[in-house]
């Protein structure tokens, strides 16, 4: 049994506690927590200095994308979305040519294993994943964080779909648990595929790129923009005559919790529209990610804020896999106070991705125990 302390405790469920206490058991389980020190035996507290919060929920990454780590440069505002997923898919065309022999898959490894080990020092216990393929699946299933494995499909050729849908289907059937299928995003899906992940779902949680450019909109909209005419090429586009968020949940079963990722450009009517028509939705902001592509983040005014959390999304358009880096972008954008920042990571992200027994200091939970002990940053906002 340990008690530990610090200049301020958040258990995220209540207020911040002034040097209070948090008794955890061997299991790392929440037993009690104390508003006072002299509630508990002296002998047995341990005081650190900082505050100390929950593990941290990292609701959205790609972990199998690690080994571009460091081979993309920040162009910041020249790169933007287009270029981004093009590199993306030059690099990725590269590796598919040596993709199924042995050496290449253990040269993966490597990386994907860096940065599970990375997210751990960085007080990460929990992530959200996306996996287009098998590479990060044993990495996983050994790793102490606990990942909700998102098998992400995408094709705009309607021909396609039931192809890429039995592909997903296989790839599931062999991804540790927690797990479920989803949409990349609405520019990268067609109709017919949509309706298979739709009918497939059950009511679990899925992730979807959300309105991550601002020619998102105007290829739904108006049936043009610079990605209507880079992703025409693959499949038919459809201009739908309303906004990119609409278009993917109109799609989407209203009986799942579905997490908008990035939402860069989201407009405060969409969020209102969400609102009246009954979704469950999670925002999910990757703000260091966000800044790397399109040089901007969201509007954070607009979003409701027990439905916001925070990803790192990958090594690919980040340099780091860390939270609390995230939140000090986040604050700098914000007028949220410490304690609203770490619901953000911990409390709400929990919440997204169903780990119960994560996010907050409530006893009975195994949530983690993160020392935050960069004071200058604390002592700005607490």
């Amino acid at each position: 049994m340990r008690y530990l302390s610090a200049n301020y405790i958040f258990p995220l469920y209540t207020n911040p506690i002034k040097e209070g206490v948090v008794q955890v058991s061997k299991k790392g389980e929440v037993v009690n927590v104390f508003n006072h020190r002299d509630q508990v035996p002296s002998d047995k507290l341990e005081i650190f200095e900082g505050v100390l919060c929950p593990g941290f929920v990292n609701v959205h990454c790609h972990l199998e994308l690690s080994y571009m780590r460091g081979n993309i440069l920040p162009q910041i505002k020249e790169l933007g979305l287009v270029n981004f997923i093009s590199t993306i898919r030059e690099k990725r065309k590269i590796n598919n040519i040596s993709k199924n022999s042995r050496f290449f898959r253990e040269q993966i490894q490597e990386p994907i294993s860096y940065a599970d080990d990375i997210m751990q020092k960085n007080g990460i216990v929990a992530v959200g994943d996306i996996s287009n393929t098998d590479y990060s699946f044993s990495v996983k299933k050994k790793s102490k964080i606990l990942y909700h494995t998102f098998v992400e499909l995408f094709s705009l050729d309607t021909s396609e779909s039931e192809m890429v849908f039995n592909k997903g289907l296989s790839l599931l059937k062999n991804c540790p648990k927690p797990k479920s299928m989803t949409p990349h995003a609405n520019y990268s899906v067609s109709k017919r595929l949509f309706s298979l992940l739709k009918n497939k779902n059950k009511g679990k949680v899925i992730c979807i790129h959300n309105q991550e450019t601002c020619s998102e909109d105007e290829l739904f909209e108006k049936g043009s923009g610079e990605l209507y005419e880079f992703l025409n090429q693959f499949g038919d586009l459809q201009k739908t005559g309303i906004s990119a968020l609409k278009t993917s949940l109109i799609q989407l079963s209203k009986r799942s919790k579905i997490i908008l990722v990035h939402n860069t450009f989201t407009k405060k009517e969409d969020v209102e529209w969400v609102k009246e028509n009954d979704y469950i939705t999670y925002w999910c902001t990757c703000p260091k990610a966000n800044l790397f592509i399109e040089d901007k983040t969201p509007n954070y005014s607009i979003f409701d804020i027990d439905k916001l959390c925070v990803g790192t999304d990958s090594l690919a358009s980040n340099d780091t896999l860390c939270i609390l880096e995230e939140l000090k972008i986040l604050k700098e954008k914000t007028n949220y106070n410490l304690n609203t920042l770490l619901k953000i990571a911990c409390k709400n992200g929990a919440e997204a991705l169903n780990f119960k027994h994560l996010g907050t200091f409530e006893k009975g939970k195994i949530p983690g125990v993160n020392l935050i002990n960069d004071l200058d940053f604390v002592k700005k906002i607490i």
